[in-house]
């Protein structure tokens, strides 16, 4: 038996026409990438465009956690060299955000996939109300967190926020955003910069969550990875340069589109 319709669901995009489906997954892929660098959420596209090209939908949640931990490395990069991640904080969040994120996977995925569908549904709405929530820098100058931040707050919202990401994901980088904007008090720029490294831990928590359980496919991944880096890459530069304001309400459409599709299938 060919190996898409042992993993794609039967009359779907990728059981009946696989180039064609990767070829739409790897330009949502780029999609994806570029709205994680610019406000989060690049799993709010991922997640629905795999479910409805035929993946079931513990499998869209494994390829999307694939997808996204490399993709966001090239963000981190550019970033990097805008010396705007806050390297004093990192080492207090990123253990339990991947001990947060593991958690959140290995519940999920003992869930039954037919409600999986309809669970995914109904947190689309919570992912979209965080990314697309409004954010606006009130601090400048330099960021001196206090001890408490760093030792309380800090891990348990990296905690969290992991096990939600883990659980299912999308928003997950505009709720740690707004998590360290807000609740220990981190500039704009340099939350959106450092929020990065506790979204990559908890991607590779989850990711050895669904590793473990065989639900990602690695080989027609890898092109999407090339074109999640790519749009990671180039929506970093624009958010660097102020320009997240360009690309939301095309990303707000695209979302609202997926959204009623996966409520045709899973729900009505």
């Amino acid at each position: 038996m060919d190996f898409q319709y042992f993993m794609f669901i039967e009359g779907s995009l990728l059981a009946d026409y696989l180039l064609i489906g990767i070829l739409v997954l790897v330009f949502a892929s780029f999609v994806a990438g570029f709205l994680d660098a610019v406000a989060g959420g690049a799993g709010l596209i991922l997640v629905p465009a795999f479910i409805l090209a035929g993946m079931p939908p513990q499998l869209a949640l494994g390829q999307e956690k694939l997808i996204s931990t490399l993709g966001t490395f090239s963000a981190i990069y550019n970033y990097f060299k805008g010396a705007k991640i806050v390297w004093k904080v990192v080492a207090y969040g990123i253990p339990t955000a991947l001990i947060g994120a593991y958690i959140g996977g290995k519940v999920i995925l003992s869930i039954d996939e037919s409600i999986v569908g309809q669970i995914i549904f109904f947190l689309i709405p919570v992912g979209l109300l965080f990314s697309f929530m409004p954010k606006q820098d009130k601090n400048d100058g330099m960021y001196q967190p206090s001890q408490k931040d760093i030792m309380i707050i800090l891990p348990l919202v990296c905690f969290v926020v992991g096990f939600y990401d883990g659980f299912f994901g999308p928003g997950t980088g505009s709720i740690l955003i707004l998590a360290l904007h807000f609740l220990i008090h981190m500039p704009l720029l340099e939350s959106s910069a450092t929020s990065k490294i506790f979204n990559l831990a908890s991607n590779v928590g989850a990711f050895v969550a669904f590793f473990i359980a065989g639900k990602m496919a690695f080989i027609i991944g890898m092109p999407m990875i090339l074109a999640s880096m790519s749009g990671n890459y180039v929506g970093s530069h624009m958010t660097l340069r102020n320009g997240d304001k360009i690309i939301k309400p095309l990303i707000f459409v695209s979302i609202a589109v997926l959204f009623i599709s996966l409520g045709i299938r899973y729900v009505w």
